[in-house]
């Protein structure tokens, strides 16, 4: 009410996309200022933003749009809204922003305005004790200049212009400033410098930092203003208003705040109190073994006022001791916290224990004199060894070569990272022709004796089919595994006692096809 010369100062900046639909459905950002006491809507000061083919006055292009649709930005930019003669008046700010009404491209905006109840500017007022004094006009602006009170002398032509030595208290000048073109008015500030400032420091309330997490101390920043902090030790940036500290020791901070021309030194403190848990994590015995081994794992913390452990990031309940014995495989950590309110996890530490696989003994393997075979371990483990390696071309396979002349047996050492062996054997025999051979029956009754009609091969390393048809002719079966049989059943019918027709055909490890074909009976 008591500021009839005044102008009112916002700021913005804009990001939005172009994604050139019609303009009505284009991404946009209005702002209107309305004297709402008179009803009179500010020209001057009210436009709307239309991205829309070409760059607008103060924009540039993203040089990283993160997609094939450009997008525009705008730096912070000020709007100043005469007001004089208006003391007393109530003024309406609105802005509204849109996204794309046609798809999904954004339009964003970004709005700060000027707070203080004045029109004049920052370094109007200085402190008594100043050598200098720095004016600083709102940013934003494309250009401005400075003049002495009667308009005869041009001062400076950028945002802040400098007096040392200090002008008389009392002293006016005035800046124009020319925003950029369509977007604002043409205006004029005046600020009269006055020897009535007065700093007070705000280092902040005293806080808590956990395990050296950054906690903010000071206050917001004011223009003009000039911070120093001691000591340097754990903070952010010790010439902030407001940096982040971080001790490993409870520390006091010190703040000394003055003006910028050197003047109203001011002094505050603030308490830092650290409080540091050790969150390390110990294991004791191994990460990795075998449940038959005798080994075992066992994880500890230091001690703390809380703990709490965790297995694959879920609570273990009544688990909150310095040991825990793992006794599951799984990936484990502890929350740890204290009195004075911190809380930090461990690290992870993943506990693997293996179980044993029984060893078995694998069906005996034929090979034809002169002629490689493969043989073929379980793969299950992590490395396997072969012994002996008598006619063997490795050892350390899954799928060696056998190239032997006289039959031999092995033992195949399957081991795993966790420490389990498992050992398995496999019979070779030579032979010197491919063999054949069907049971002329069989009896499939479960007593695990003769239940399967099957081919027995000798040299055969690929089963073409082996088919199986009843007294009628029908097809009751067939199969292409080496080791599979016929059951006596027919779409889950048992069949009963008949004689029946096999037929097979196999490639035998020469590379040959071998065709045999048979009877067979099946007794219930």
């Amino acid at each position: 009410a008591n500021q009839n010369v005044y102008s009112l100062v916002y700021y913005y900046a804009v990001v939005f996309q172009d994604p050139n639909h019609e303009i009505f459905q284009q991404p946009r950002l209005e702002l209107e200022i309305t004297n709402v006491t008179d009803n009179v809507v500010l020209n001057c000061s009210s436009f709307t933003f239309i991205p829309y083919g070409s760059l607008l006055p103060g924009f540039y292009e993203s040089p990283h749009p993160d997609g094939d649709t450009p997008v525009w930005c705008k730096d912070w930019s000020a709007v100043s809204i005469n007001l004089n003669g208006n003391a007393g008046k109530t003024i309406r700010l609105f802005f509204k922003t849109a996204d794309c009404t046609f798809r999904r491209h954004f339009g964003y905006a970004y709005l700060d305005v000027n707070s203080e109840c004045s029109s004049e500017f920052v370094g109007a007022a200085y402190c008594q004790d100043d050598t200098a004094v720095n004016l600083t006009a709102p940013y934003g602006y494309q250009s401005y200049t400075w003049f002495n009170s009667t308009f005869t002398q041009v001062l400076g032509t950028q945002q802040t212009v400098r007096f040392s030595p200090i002008p008389v208290s009392g002293t006016t000048y005035a800046v124009e400033v020319v925003p950029y073109h369509g977007y604002g008015c043409l205006d004029t500030f005046y600020a009269k410098v006055v020897d009535t400032l007065t700093v007070a420091s705000n280092a902040g309330p005293d806080v808590l930092s956990c395990n050296e997490s950054p906690v903010p101390v000071g206050a917001i920043s004011k223009p003009g203003l000039v911070y120093n902090w001691s000591p340097v030790t754990g903070l952010s940036d010790p010439h902030a208003a407001n940096p982040f500290a971080s001790p490993g020791l409870t520390t006091t901070y010190t703040l000394v705040t003055t003006h910028d021309g050197g003047g109203c030194r001011s002094q505050d403190s603030v308490v830092v109190r650290a409080s540091v848990i050790d969150n390390s994590l110990q294991l004791i015995g191994n990460a990795i073994y075998c449940s038959d081994s005798g080994d075992s794992s066992k994880l500890r913390v230091h001690p703390t006022d809380n703990i709490q452990w965790f297995k694959n990031s879920r609570t273990i309940t009544g688990a909150r001791q310095t040991d825990y014995r793992v006794t599951q495989s799984g990936t484990y950590y502890a929350m740890l916290s204290n009195s004075d309110g911190c809380s930090i996890a461990t690290a992870s530490q993943t506990i693997t224990i293996d179980e044993p696989r029984p060893g078995i003994t694998y069906p005996v393997q034929y090979a034809m004199e002169g002629l490689p075979l493969e043989l073929k371990a379980r793969q299950f483990g992590d490395n396997v060894l072969w012994s002996p390696g008598t006619w063997l071309n490795t050892r350390t396979s899954y799928t060696p070569l056998f190239t032997g002349a006289l039959e031999q047996l092995y033992t195949i050492r399957i081991s795993k990272t966790g420490g389990c062996v498992t050992v398995d054997t496999q019979l070779v025999k030579t032979i010197k022709k491919v063999e054949v051979f069907v049971p002329n029956a069989f009896t499939p009754n479960n007593d695990r004796h003769n239940d399967l009609l099957r081919p027995l091969l000798r040299g055969v390393k690929q089963v073409n089919y082996f088919r199986i048809y009843n007294r009628w002719g029908n097809l009751v079966y067939q199969t292409t595994d080496t080791f599979a049989g016929w059951d006596g059943t027919f779409n889950g019918v048992k069949q009963s006692s008949q004689t029946v027709v096999w037929v097979f055909e196999g490639t035998g490890l020469d590379g040959k096809i071998y065709r045999s074909r048979g009877v067979s009976v099946l007794i219930r």
